[in-house]
């Protein structure tokens, strides 16, 4: 009898850094051959354009949130049969979910489907944390009497990694540890900075329990339809010209400084002119980081962003963005 494949779910809020630690797994010598499903919340999938390494095998899933009952999980299935259909290329599979997921329905894919739970078991659910945003998404105001997916996320996690404890310091660690270990009294909390962590830790672990997840949840297995927060929201842009890289930045800094509060998580692909490479544009509320990556070469030059946040303009964010093209 063939051994069942470990699949492992990256979860955690927006911007936590769940991308940067997939590269991060990606690019280890750790002897694993890793399928990577990829969910993303969202009009266009920028996250595959992310991931640095092109020798493992990307499946987007761009239906919808994979948390939902509907058509982004029966794609979630679909791919996982064909998955099996040739296992012999692989021995792992991580799913990362969108920052908007609640992880407990997405793991209950993999018990609802018989002929998916016979080849695959569950081996964790990972949720990454940002240290120095998620206080104020645990305390989101505007979720009082709603479903906090910051706090879902964290509950039902079998590793934490506390990521970003470069950006706080230790007495404020040490306060959201606390918070942390209230919401969860279980779960290993490993700290990070920008996702680096021993894999050993959180690849091939056998900590997901059916049982202890049905005494969190106990209706893990029911077919219920999840919530999203609906004042949050996703706009997308695409652009065929180059941007002047001094406007833009000039321009990203002053709308974050601005409206950073609302501005939850902000990402894209970028072409700058005169520049040969692409250049990763990534945000969370008022950080910023632009960072040159490789070459376009066959790719499609033009550059694409996604907002994600509440009160978003998008007619004004339009405007704002053209104003930067070269």
């Amino acid at each position: 009898m063939q051994t069942k494949v470990p699949v492992t779910i990256l979860a955690g809020f927006l911007g936590a850094g769940k991308t940067t630690l997939l590269n991060h797994i990606l690019t280890q010598k750790h002897g694993h051959r890793i399928a990577v499903i990829e969910n993303e919340f969202g009009e266009i999938n920028i996250d595959s354009d992310l991931i640095v390494s092109a020798d493992e095998e990307i499946f987007e899933l761009t239906n919808g949130c994979v948390c939902c009952v509907g058509s982004a999980r029966a794609d979630l299935l679909r791919i996982l049969r064909d998955l099996m259909k040739r296992r012999e290329k692989f021995d792992h599979i991580l799913v990362e979910t969108s920052g908007l997921a609640d992880p407990t329905p997405v793991a209950a894919t993999f018990f609802v489907d018989t002929e998916v739970a016979r080849e695959v078991n569950l081996d964790a659910i990972v949720t990454l944390v940002d240290a120095k945003h998620i206080g104020d998404h645990l305390d989101d105001p505007s979720l009082h009497g709603h479903d906090n997916q910051a706090v879902d996320q964290i509950v039902i996690a079998d590793r934490i990694i506390l990521n970003k404890i470069d950006l706080v310091n230790e007495t404020e660690i040490g306060d959201l540890e606390g918070r942390v270990r209230k919401l969860n009294t279980t779960a290993p909390i490993l700290r990070s900075s920008h996702a680096r962590v021993e894999l050993d830790e959180i690849l091939g672990i056998g900590a997901f329990s059916v049982a202890q997840t049905m005494a969190i949840a106990p209706d893990f297995l029911d077919d219920n339809e999840h919530q999203h927060d609906a004042s949050l929201e996703s706009v997308s842009f695409t652009y065929p010209g180059a941007f002047d890289r001094g406007r833009l930045d000039s321009h990203l800094k002053a709308l974050l400084k601005a409206k950073g509060e609302d501005i939850f998580r902000l990402k894209g692909i970028l072409e700058f002119a005169s520049e040969p490479n692409r250049v990763v544009l990534q945000a969370v509320h008022r950080l910023m980081d632009l960072r040159t990556a490789d070459a376009w070469g066959g790719r499609k030059r033009e550059s694409r962003l996604v907002f994600i946040g509440r009160n978003l303009d998008k007619d004004a964010l339009d405007r704002g963005l053209r104003s930067c093209l070269a």
